[in-house]
């Protein structure tokens, strides 16, 4: 199973970028799995920035990025997609994407990693 994360980039506060991580792996069921994004800012540890349920129906988000960040998935692509408007230099961090079985609390697969750096 592989995820492979891109969308990161240089942008100014108040600007917008979009995430995207695609799935690939002959025995990875996509659909069986919850999705989510982190990230790890310099001396800071890693979190969980968003969330997505298997079907798509259920999200969560960490409160500071609520109402800012989208996170979306489709299954037909094996691509989770983390829209991020409205950054503030406080969102610079290497941001992950990793995925869990949906009924299990270790994410098992992960991303390599996609720089977001937002200037003032």
């Amino acid at each position: 199973v592989q995820l492979q994360a891109s969308g990161g980039g240089l942008v100014q506060a108040g600007d917008s970028l979009r995430l995207s991580c695609a799935a690939s792996g002959r025995s990875f069921s996509f659909t069986d799995y919850t999705l989510g994004w982190f990230r790890q800012a310099p001396g800071k540890e890693r979190e969980l920035v968003a969330r997505i349920t298997s079907s798509g129906g259920s999200t969560y988000y960490l409160d500071s990025v609520k109402g800012r960040f989208t996170i979306s998935r489709d299954n037909a692509e094996k691509t989770v997609y983390l829209q991020m408007n409205s950054l503030r230099p406080e969102d610079t961090a290497v941001y992950y994407c990793a995925a869990r079985q949906k009924f299990s609390t270790t994410y098992a697969f992960w991303g390599q990693g996609t720089q977001v750096t937002v200037s003032s």
